[in-house]
């Protein structure tokens, strides 16, 4: 009776495990889950699917206060969009103190379903940033006809991001190196 209570219990732990990693396979993503506040992080956010069998055509990504210097990177038939604005403090960057910037990023273009697409952004994480927790990049997904995936839901304190039916991407702030 043990060796089946064994087998069961793993059986349904494999079963768990794989319907965790389809379901982490079908959220935007990003590339790099870690890293260091007071440098320059690499965004790339990973777009595997379109909204059922419907292409892409526009990805929203906001900027999450505390990150400043954001360029994004050009994409071959997609148009970049960018929304400025003030920040809520001024920010030390590198050698110098900004108040306003990039609060939002956006591509346009179309990703058919069958195909995957990584939009990348370099950004700045100020050393306001606090080590040891997570930062969220909301992002919005639009598609042709099938509606719109938004990719925003920030875990509470208790809950993590594979709690949630659309977690928004997170990088996991480490200390100042």
């Amino acid at each position: 009776m043990t060796s089946t209570i064994t087998m069961r219990s793993a059986l349904i732990a494999v079963t768990a495990l794989l319907a965790a990693s389809t379901a982490a396979q079908a959220h935007v993503t990003l590339a790099q889950t870690e890293a260091p506040i007071g440098a320059s992080y690499r965004a790339t956010f990973r777009v595997p699917h379109g909204c059922g069998n419907s292409p892409t055509l526009k990805v929203r990504v906001r900027i999450p206060e505390g990150v400043v210097g954001v360029k994004p990177m050009p994409k071959a038939g997609w148009q970049i969009d960018l929304v400025k604005g003030t920040y809520d403090k001024s920010y030390a960057m590198y050698h110098s103190n900004v108040t306003e910037g990039v609060k939002e990023v956006s591509w346009t273009g179309r990703l058919p379903d069958d195909y995957y697409e990584e939009f990348v952004v370099s950004v700045y994480l100020t050393g306001d940033l606090t080590p040891g927790r997570m930062l969220y990049f909301p992002v919005v997904q639009e598609c042709e006809g099938a509606g719109t995936h938004r990719w925003i839901e920030i875990p509470s304190d208790e809950k993590s991001a594979a709690d949630y039916k659309e977690p928004a991407p997170g990088v996991k702030l480490l200390p100042k190196q």
